[in-house]
């Protein structure tokens, strides 16, 4: 995947895992920052899954269920 194409999944997963979990997004840079932690994440979840993520949809959808697991621990941790 190229940079551009994976900013955009990005900040398309930080956007949509916002929305997701607090009802609105970040920002652009939040968005991207928790996109691209969210892409990290979701491909180890994935990997561990054993669950493979194909093409631009499916980067998408790896990349905010990573997204979401980031932002409901940081939740969590806030609260406690």
């Amino acid at each position: 995947m190229s940079l551009i194409s994976f900013l955009i999944v990005g900040v398309v997963a930080g956007w949509l895992a916002g929305h997701l979990v607090k009802g609105g997004g970040f920002g652009l840079v939040t968005n991207l920052a928790v996109g691209v932690i969210g892409a990290i994440i979701g491909g180890y979840v994935f990997t561990l899954l054993g669950v493979t993520a194909g093409g631009l949809i499916g980067n998408i959808m790896m990349s905010t269920v990573g997204a979401v697991v980031l932002l409901v621990a940081v939740s969590a941790i806030k609260k406690s």
